[in-house]
């Protein structure tokens, strides 16, 4: 193991302490052949039994593996006594007691070897230099010396030995933990020169006594060492005790900051976990850049869980509003950099956080804000914050846009290199960001801070309601078509009639090319879409979004009208398959008395469709059939509950067939669509022919298989015993990836009830039939079970 450890220093690590103990060993070896020779006086045993009782009691550096103890004094006293040889062997024989402690609680080997060989060769080193400047030789018995002339040389030689002794040390652990030689030596070092010089004189006190060394002379010194090493080691505790309790307290700190941090992000649905991400970018690209100051680092950390705290000025709508900001939007989004360096700059930070804070949106050209700081200007921590914050922004999923991949998001970097960010700071961290990539940042929020996230506006609170001068500067033609739209909807109709009627004249002064109808279902708290009209109309049939998410839940949510969102917000990657691509959406809420209906929105083939006066009609005409919408859903349910399953809420097979139907009539020469066919049967049934499934059992089974869902694909209730799923635009290979995440669901969601056996099939149009009839019978006939069905395609597709 310690060899092992020695291996993974660095080579310059290796050659420094392979040759300090060789030095050592070499001055140790010389120092015992002096003994041996007699040139070393016989009382030195004296300070070599001292030595040992007095190295076990040590005194430790809790922040470095450094012991010291009190026998400095009795190797200060040998080396004046009897001469650089008994004071290497002395302080030789200190050095063995500690490390022999030190080895025994797992120190590894080499380091024992380095301590004990390093310390013989300082004293040897100051001892010869103490007697030259001095001009004296050993001062055993003799007595015709004056102690005053030997203070200066005494001064000297302790100097001299401090600074050798530890920056031998400080370089060793330089060399082996990467940091900062005088950082170590100022932070652990300079303070115990005290200890070397209060043993130098102590020995020079001794050596006032060398010529009467007695019992009378250890009864008066040793109890003297002995308050001595009481006394230092209370200090070096309550020091250990006080830099512990600080730690606590910083650990406590940060933590309360951590903690205040995401429950800001929390504001933000749609980025939890960002302020982690941006922090480990953040403090690692500072390192990366060589700041070593631990201040500025502190500051990088604190202020990459805090420079969002703005956004508690915030409105919630504007910071998870899935679409372009207003320009009045976007000014109140730059307030949070101001404002949350105001409520930050009442704390006082040991380090600079406020200045980060406040101007981590300031550009390298001097076009950000709030302050306008250009180049240098811009604090260096607020530099780095821009660069790391921009990036996790760009590859994580926003309200108005999906994620970008890496490749996409440095490209926008480099872009912005030199404009709005330090050239070198980019450059540094597009080479390093994969190395600083968090592993595991992604943290589901506290139960706690999930309350936060929850849509702050209410079902039954008051609406949002627009001047009347709306309606009244809505152009002639405005007026007309709203005219046509209240006689045409005058009676009771199906949504499925209503809308058509909306839609074909709604068509006529907004570009759109699909309108769907989302109706909110209190019971679940969710959107979905009754129905769709126009191109690619199919893609949306069944499409259910919870209040608050995507692009038409924060719709529903705010209550709000939004224009030009992404209409991948909505229906994920089927947007980009659409054909013609869906680019844009306009959608607004309806309300009736108050109450949340559902939302319109109007989709366009092109980008940036939809202009203010668009969304003023579409506002317009949104309160004006908000009832017409409410009286055909209480129409169709009142009047064809056949239509839909009451105990799941989903299509009977008449609504399938013609969602079929609609499939065939869009679908081109190249493309597929594809059912899925899920039938229960009891195992324990001689018949073989299936129960009808319980409520629960049903409920449990419908809800794994729409966990298991694409946003486009529709589940339907064929018979007592049977589900179907249409997937648009999927080819065979492609359903049978669905049909493996249903099973997946079934068999690992614990939804399976006892005693009932789930089997599924699949068949495609058009080479399976071009009916839903065709194509159900072509399911049933390739029936398998779940349990078998993952990863097998070749007997279940075709």
């Amino acid at each position: 193991m310690a060899a092992s450890h020695f291996r993974n220093l660095s080579a310059h690590a290796r050659v420094y302490i392979v040759a300090i103990v060789v030095a050592g060993l070499g001055t140790v070896l010389a120092s015992a052949y002096d003994l041996f020779q007699g040139r070393v006086d016989w009382h030195w045993l004296w300070f070599a039994a001292l030595t040992l009782a007095s190295g076990s009691a040590t005194v430790r550096l809790g922040s470095i593996p450094v012991a010291i103890s009190i026998s400095e004094t009795f190797v200060f006293t040998s080396a004046l006594l009897f001469g650089a040889s008994a004071g290497a062997l002395t302080v030789a024989l200190d050095a063995a007691v500690i490390s022999f402690w030190s080895y025994r609680k797992g120190q590894p080997l080499f380091k024992v070897a380095f301590n004990v060989c390093a310390l013989p060769l300082t004293i040897w080193i100051a001892a010869h230099l103490f007697f030259a400047i001095a001009g004296v030789t050993p001062l055993f018995r003799q007595i015709d010396i004056p102690i005053p002339d030997l203070v200066l040389p005494l001064i000297i030689f302790t100097v001299a030995y401090f600074s050798l002794s530890t920056w031998i040390v400080t370089f060793a652990i330089s060399l082996e933990k990467g940091i900062p030689a005088f950082k170590i030596w100022r932070e652990n070092f300079l303070w115990i020169a005290l200890n070397y010089f209060g043993g130098a004189f102590v020995a020079l006190l001794l050596v006032s006594y060398s010529s009467d060394l007695n019992l009378t002379f250890l009864i008066i010194v040793v109890p003297l060492l002995a308050i001595l090493y009481a006394t230092y080691a209370a200090t070096v505790g309550r020091f250990e005790d006080a830099n512990r309790h600080l730690t606590e307290l910083n650990s406590l700190y940060m933590a309360t900051i951590e903690t205040l941090a995401m429950a800001i992000d929390a504001k933000d649905q749609v980025t939890h976990g960002h302020i982690r991400r941006v922090q480990t970018y953040a403090v690692g690209l500072a390192r990366r850049l060589g700041v070593a100051d631990p201040a500025l680092i502190r500051a990088v950390e604190a202020a990459a869980l805090l420079h969002d705290m703005g956004k508690l000025a915030v409105p919630e709508y504007i910071l998870n509003k899935p679409g372009p900001l207003t320009p009045a939007e976007f000014d109140k989004i730059k307030l949070h950099a101001s404002v949350g360096a105001d409520i930050l700059s009442s704390i006082k930070f040991p380090y600079p956080v406020v200045p980060i804070v406040r101007h981590h949106h300031e550009n390298w050209d001097g076009s950000g804000y709030p302050d306008g700081l250009k180049g240098t200007d811009i604090p260096i921590g607020a530099r780095i914050l821009s660069v790391v914050d921009c990036f996790d922004a760009l590859t994580s999923d926003r309200p108005y846009r999906p994620r970008l991949s890496d490749p996409d998001a440095t490209t926008i970097l480099k872009e912005r290199r030199g404009t709005m960010y330090d050239p070198l700071i980019v450059d540094l961290f597009l080479g390093v960001y994969k190395e600083l990539t968090p592993s595991d940042t992604e943290h589901a929020p506290a139960a706690g801070l999930g309350a936060i996230t929850r849509v702050a506006i209410p079902l039954d609170e008051s609406p949002v309601t627009s001047s009347g001068l709306d309606d009244i500067t809505a152009s002639t033609e405005e007026m007309l078509v709203l005219y046509e739209l209240a006689r045409g909807l005058a009676g009771h109709l199906q949504l499925a009639d209503a809308g058509d009627i909306i839609a074909k004249h709604l068509r006529r002064i907004v570009p759109a090319s699909t309108c769907v109808f989302f109706i909110h279902e209190p019971a679940k708290d969710e959107l979905v879409a009754a129905h769709a009209a126009g191109d690619n109309a199919s893609h949306f049939t069944g499409l259910r979004i919870a209040r608050g998410e995507r692009l038409s839940g924060w719709v529903a949510a705010n209550r709000r009208t939004i224009v030009n969102s992404d209409p991948v917000l909505d229906l994920g990657e089927v947007a980009r398959t659409a054909k013609p691509r869906l680019r844009s959406c306009l959608s607004t809420p309806l309300l009736s008395h108050g109450q949340l209906v559902g939302v319109l929105s109007v989709y366009s083939t092109q980008h940036q469709a939809f202009t203010d006066d668009h969304r003023r009609v579409i506002e317009v005409i949104g309160r004006q059939i908000s009832k017409v919408v409410e009286s055909s859903v209480v129409t169709e349910a009142t009047r064809y509950p056949s239509a839909r399953d009451t105990l799941t809420g989903l299509p009977y097979a008449q609504r399938l067939e013609s969602f079929v139907d609609s499939e065939i009539e869009s679908r081109a020469s190249s493309e597929y669509f594809s059912i899925v066919l899920l039938h229960a049967q009891d195992l324990t049934s001689s018949e073989g022919s299936g129960p009808q499934l319980s409520p629960q059992a049903l409920s449990r089974v419908v809800n794994s298989v729409r966990r298991a869902l694409r946003g486009a694909d529709v589940l339907s209730r064929l018979t007592d015993n049977e589900l179907a799923v249409l997937l648009a635009q999927t080819d065979p290979k492609a359903a049978q990836f669905v049909v493996s995440r249903i099973s997946t669901q079934l068999n690992e969601g614990g939804d399976r009830a006892e005693g009932l056996g789930l089997f599924m099939g699949v068949a495609t149009a058009p080479m399976d039939g071009t009916s839903l009839h065709s194509l159900v019978q072509a399911a049933r006939g390739r029936l398998r079970s779940t349990s078998n069905v993952q990863g097998d395609s070749s007997s279940s597709v075709h």
